[in-house]
């Protein structure tokens, strides 16, 4: 390992690019941890017709994944490829956040028209200044304990701020709406986006694009295309970051609903939420971790971890043993910690595979990442929204069996299952190949 006097970043760059992650997130944990109760609860949309909505909104992120990655590709610009996208587009991202959580006062078709075009919009702008944090990394530096521990970074920072989200936005909503939801998750809303412009804008300021072929920088889509095909380590990321989401979105749309109705008591969510600071000890394990063993293998105990705290959380659930509920939660955000935060530091590795192969495609590889975040926080939704519908919920009143059963199978059996698949999937990952290629 090179020693940090010849790394190529510093620490004030490392901690500017982590924190564009932080800014994104600010956001982001808003849109999936509490999006569609706000919609459900206090906007008054129906769940089927939220379902609709996710479905929709994940239908266009796909294709708008795919969309920003080739542009990124074909930027040419005095800042490089991926760090325009920064400057272009925090405040129309930051404005779009505001807007979806304004609750006019329309008829019911006017209200989810207004759904539509805010999140529609919330949803594009999110990949465009999401997108550019997984593909600027390997551009950064050549060496790979460095992208490692810039990718630790960024996760270090992301966790964080996905924790304080959980923790702290129902007491923020009770602070500026003093028992009005509808103001209190707009002040939230406008406290996030602005902490969260400034946080763009200082990555924007601070981080470089170093390493770029110019020969290879810059090919046809259908030659990108043909590559993706012979990639087997992007696929088979693709599938374990899709898969991760879906997880992750089905958890936490489904956990403030146990709290409020299972267990008639929402006050316990920050709570259980305050447990997921666990994923931090997960981000900062990988360092450590990857010393001595390969980040598939470090992924794989990661996922391990997880699936069983997701174990200890059906045993919590069903035994009605609220401490061994947070114990659990406890356990699996620290395999989480470790999944996610090896995702961008994984994608990175897919990328320079593909440089090796003679093609620098970083913005359509590095779309996987938030195709996979976006698909699977469209399905999750989706499953969630869907299953309240079918069970009859009811927003704001006493829930029949067949919800509280649903809400039990959301927050329990499916994340068993899912985590099983994973771990399945991301065996067939091949690292060594990787390995020769960019060795070679």
């Amino acid at each position: 390992m090179k020693s940090s006097a010849e790394w190529s970043t510093r620490w004030p760059e490392r901690i500017s690019y982590g924190l564009s992650d932080a800014a994104d997130n600010l956001i982001f944990q808003m849109m999936t941890t509490y999006l569609l109760f706000f919609y459900t609860d206090v906007y008054g949309l129906t769940p089927s017709a939220v379902a609709i909505l996710f479905v929709v909104a994940r239908v266009a992120d796909v294709v708008e994944s795919f969309i920003i990655g080739i542009m990124i590709d074909h930027t040419h610009s005095r800042f490089g490829k991926s760090r325009p996208f920064f400057l272009w587009y925090s405040v129309p991202y930051v404005a779009f956040a505001i807007l979806t959580f304004v609750t006019p006062n329309f008829s019911y078709g006017g209200k989810l028209i207004w759904a539509y075009v805010t999140y529609l919009g919330l949803g594009f702008l999110y990949t465009a200044v999401n997108l550019p944090i997984t593909s600027i990394l390997p551009t950064m530096s050549q060496n790979t304990r460095e992208l490692t521990l810039l990718g630790v970074i960024r996760q270090f920072f992301g966790s964080s701020v996905q924790i304080i989200v959980a923790v702290f936005t129902l007491p923020l909503v009770w602070l500026f709406g003093h028992g009005n939801q509808q103001m209190g998750f707009l002040g939230t809303i406008i406290v996030f986006g602005i902490i969260s412009l400034f946080l763009i804008i200082n990555t924007f300021v601070h981080v470089r694009e170093r390493f770029s072929n110019p020969h290879i920088a810059h090919q046809p889509v259908k030659v990108v295309l043909n590559m993706l095909a012979h990639n087997q380590p992007w696929i088979i990321m693709s599938i374990v970051i899709f898969m991760y989401w879906l997880v992750t979105a089905i958890k936490n749309q489904t956990t403030i609903y146990y709290f409020k109705y299972t267990l008639g008591n929402e006050g316990l969510v920050p709570w259980a939420n305050g447990f997921t600071l666990a994923a931090l000890i997960g981000v900062l394990m990988i360092i450590r971790l990857t010393d001595h063993q390969s980040k598939k293998k470090t992924m794989l105990h990661g996922i391990l971890i997880a699936l069983t705290g997701q174990a200890i959380i059906a045993a919590g659930v069903y035994g009605k043993w609220l401490l061994v509920l947070f114990a659990g939660v406890f356990i699996n955000s620290i395999g989480n910690g470790i999944i996610i935060g090896l995702v961008s530091i994984m994608i990175a590795d897919t990328i320079r595979y593909g440089a090796s192969m003679g093609i620098q495609a970083e913005g359509i590889l590095a779309s996987t990442d938030d195709f996979g975040v976006n698909f699977g926080l469209g399905i999750g939704g989706l499953i969630t929204a869907g299953l309240f519908h079918v069970s009859g919920y009811v927003a704001n009143q006493s829930q029949n069996a067949a919800t509280l059963s649903m809400i039990n199978w959301n927050y329990v059996w499916i994340p068993l299952v899912i985590y099983a698949g994973m771990y399945l999937v991301l065996s067939l990952y091949d690292e060594q190949r990787i390995i020769d290629a960019i060795e070679k």
